[in-house]
């Protein structure tokens, strides 16, 4: 399942231990979209971010901390994979489309999201909530599309938000790839409203529309979560796709002396074999995600969320797919604080996805 290994000769005047080449794509690396195992495909549209905007800088942000990362990674070097970057990671570039879309999008959604979603018989309000709904359709199509497009070439696709909304027409597409796919769902929300503020494909709303619109997922297994409504924790409890476990839970556990590794297990324990994972930057501690739209205090330490991606590889489930969602950048100049977080989730999320389909050192 792997796909075609990137042939070393191509990579042999790179130096993986120098600077990366801020001219290069993702990471500073030599590679195309031709010669690359992981594709990244940024989707910059925020168009129902309700509280921080930014994120649809995110991809932007990422890709410019991304240089300056060292590509030897320890954690992954203990699962035969020090060095993804050998496999070609490669950032297609943004499109203009997709920007255009998120620009009359987000002028038309301020007035609704000012108004809380009350829009009463107002023909303005209603008509500028229609558009950001065909425009949110319109975008889950364009990423579907071009997410079958990578799968069909053999290539390993992340999607970079950008709000969560993002992630629907990526897990469309996996799904219709991997049948009975299970979605591990790192957050501090669990995005299960039936829509916000009249937003039927609001980034609150992603994981009810991914339980309840696509046939071929089986599974969705949250962790982390800690900021949902009473309707939220009803759906959470009672749909037999979800399976929660939720941020106080978990540091109950530990409490009790579990260890994070059997927490882990027990995660993963509820998803089937094929996983895509769809991460949500505030799902960790907000001191490492600050200028995300909607931090949320508790969360997942750096070091937990990356070892739970690694403990799945070790159980022998195959990732066959990944976001990245929310990385906002900072309004403080020089301060690239998120942007080298994300890209760092980013980088081991490409390790992980690797390695869990055979690829080593």
């Amino acid at each position: 399942m792997l796909p075609a290994m990137v042939r070393r000769a191509e990579i042999s005047q790179f130096d993986a231990a120098g600077a990366g080449d801020p001219e290069g794509s993702i990471f500073g690396l030599p590679f195309g979209p031709d010669d690359s195992s992981v594709v990244l495909l940024p989707v910059p549209w925020e168009a129902t971010t309700s509280y921080g905007r930014g994120t649809a800088q995110g991809p932007a942000a990422i890709r410019a901390a991304s240089p300056q990362l060292d590509l030897f990674d320890i954690e992954l070097a203990g699962l035969g994979l020090g060095q993804p970057w050998q496999f070609g990671i490669h950032m297609v570039e943004e499109s203009s489309l997709v920007r255009a879309w998120n620009e009359r999008a987000c002028a038309r959604a301020l007035p609704v999201i000012a108004a809380g979603g009350v829009l009463g018989d107002d023909a303005d309000l209603l008509s500028a909530l229609t558009d950001v709904n065909n425009l949110s359709r319109e975008l889950d199509r364009w990423v579907e599309q071009e997410v079958r497009a990578g799968i069909d070439q053999g290539r390993i696709v992340g999607v970079v938000g950008g709000d969560h909304s993002v992630s629907f027409g990526a897990i469309a597409a996996h799904a219709a790839r991997w049948p009975g796919l299970g979605v591990l769902h790192l957050d501090a929300h669990a995005d299960l409203r039936d829509a916000y503020e009249g937003f039927e494909r609001s980034h609150a709303s992603v994981l009810h529309n991914v339980v309840q619109r696509i046939d071929g997922v089986a599974k969705v297994v949250q962790v982390g979560i800690r900021d949902l409504s009473a309707q939220e924790y009803a759906m959470s409890r009672a749909h037999e796709k979800i399976e929660t476990h939720f941020d106080v839970a978990i540091r109950a556990q530990l409490g009790e002396r579990h260890t994070w590794q059997q927490i882990c297990a027990a995660i993963i324990d509820g998803l089937p074999e094929q996983v895509y994972i769809t991460f949500d930057v505030d799902g960790l501690d907000p001191t490492l995600c600050p200028s995300t739209g909607t931090p949320v205090p508790g969360g997942l330490s750096f070091i937990e969320a990356t070892s739970l991606l690694c403990a799945v590889v070790r159980s022998g489930k195959t990732i066959v797919g990944f976001d990245l969602v929310e990385v906002a950048p900072s309004a403080r100049p020089d301060d690239q604080w998120d942007g080298n977080v994300g890209a760092r989730l980013l980088y081991k999320l490409c390790g992980v996805a690797l390695a869990s389909q055979g690829a080593r050192d």
